[in-house]
């Protein structure tokens, strides 16, 4: 899988098509995402070391998972240095054991001169490529250390409740009988002190609650929505943002995405949360294949963007994109606007949402956005908050912006 997305391939889709499960599947997802997190430090470990330059993918896969299970410190050297040594068997590539083990023990031998290069190599020291590195220190000359790290971190794990069928404070009380302590974040949100599986949470499978991140549920709060209200959520799926809207009001809400199979996992997750709304897969650029004319009180129009904001969650991101994608996101963000823009109704509002943090996207899209467009009018936050959120350690980076329709 490492190899794989080292060659372009998305993570999420190949765990997806993975059929481990149980504690199996949670060491595939540690082992896939602890590497890929440390990416450009494994890499420039394993190049520092090996005498083999342009060896096979394979291998090279092979090694950085190896650098990283021996740096995460839960497994004593000799078993990651046997285990990799055997796995050349599993992967028929049997001459190589002896490169293997002779590149890992190197590792071990001098772990004190590597980290000092490593100190001189910026994609090693900050685990992300050259370009994102200085793209972040020029928007956020003060914040970019500290973002960087955020991104190399394990992911918080917050949850939402749904208010329709509980209180936060009751929920908190459940989860400690439960013995998961958690603490509250505001709204709905709940932050545990530990991750757990979401088997374990009480009440999941019967609506009580849902995981989403922190930041992520500032959406649904910002668009205000009102019972009687007509909804778009715009770029709905996986659905947690329409769930949300709905919890909060009995708004007659649509749901667009437009992938189909992703249109499926809005409607599962509506009805474990005993919600209803119209989902229809489509491109909410294209308004004559969805829209029947009758304009919206609100939309919400959380964008395709760079994800730069939740590579701790999805960490190939950083490896598999590049700095041109952020113009060509910006186009795309650019025709979702204009488009929705004719489906909000006068005096309606549009909250205009990415899981980014790169000004390419965000301020410098609505501001071009709300200078080319009459009668779009920018509104203060009603949080009070600035529109971008960095992530740290309760939540991921988020944008947000708040559009009025001029009556």
């Amino acid at each position: 899988m490492v190899s794989r997305v080292a060659h372009g391939r998305s993570l999420s889709e190949l765990l997806a098509q993975a059929s481990t499960s149980g504690s199996a599947r949670g060491a595939l997802i540690d082992l896939t995402h602890g590497t890929l997190r440390s990416y450009g430090r494994v890499q420039y470990i394993v190049q520092a070391l090996s005498r083999r330059p342009g060896t096979d993918p394979l291998l090279e896969a092979l090694l950085w998972c190896s650098i990283y299970a021996l740096e995460s410190g839960r497994f004593s050297p000799y078993t990651v240095v046997d285990q990799a040594v055997r796995a050349c068997g599993l992967l028929e590539r049997w001459p190589a054991k002896g490169y293997v083990n002779a590149l890992l023990r190197g590792y071990l031998r001098d772990k004190e001169g590597i980290e000092r290069r490593i100190g001189e190599n910026e994609e090693a020291k900050w685990q992300h490529p050259q370009w994102w590195v200085e793209c972040l220190r020029n928007a956020y000359p003060a914040q970019w250390e500290a973002v960087l790290g955020a991104g190399n971190t394990h992911p918080p794990m917050c949850l939402r409740v749904n208010m329709r069928r509980t209180t936060t404070e009751e929920y908190r009380n459940r989860l400690a009988a439960e013995g998961a302590a958690s603490t509250p974040l505001g709204g709905a949100a709940l932050l545990l002190e530990r991750p757990v599986p979401v088997e374990r949470l009480p009440g999941f499978a019967e609506g009580d609650v849902s995981v989403q991140d922190f930041a992520a549920q500032r959406a649904a709060v910002l668009l205000d929505a009102h019972d009687g209200q007509q909804v778009l959520d715009a770029c709905a799926a996986p659905g947690g943002k329409t769930a949300h809207i709905l919890e909060m009001a009995k708004a007659r809400l649509l749901a667009l995405d437009i992938e189909p199979t992703r249109c499926e996992r809005i409607e599962r997750n509506l009805e474990r949360l005993h919600l209803a709304a119209k989902v229809k897969a489509a491109d909410c650029t294209h308004l004559d294949a969805w829209w029947d004319g009758s304009p919206f009180d609100r939309i919400l129009a959380d964008v395709p963007c760079s994800g730069s904001g939740v590579v701790r969650r999805h960490p190939d991101i950083k490896w598999l994109r590049r700095a041109s994608d952020l113009s060509g996101f910006a186009a795309r963000q650019a025709a979702i606007l204009d488009a929705l823009w004719q489906a909000l109704a006068p005096g309606g509002k549009l909250v205009y949402v990415t899981c980014s943090y790169f000004p390419q996207e965000n301020e410098a899209v609505v501001e071009a956005f709300t200078a080319r467009t009459p009668g779009a009018r920018r509104l203060a936050l009603p949080d009070g908050g600035d529109g971008q959120w960095l992530p740290e350690s309760a939540h991921d980076g988020f944008y947000c912006a708040l559009i009025q329709k001029q009556a």
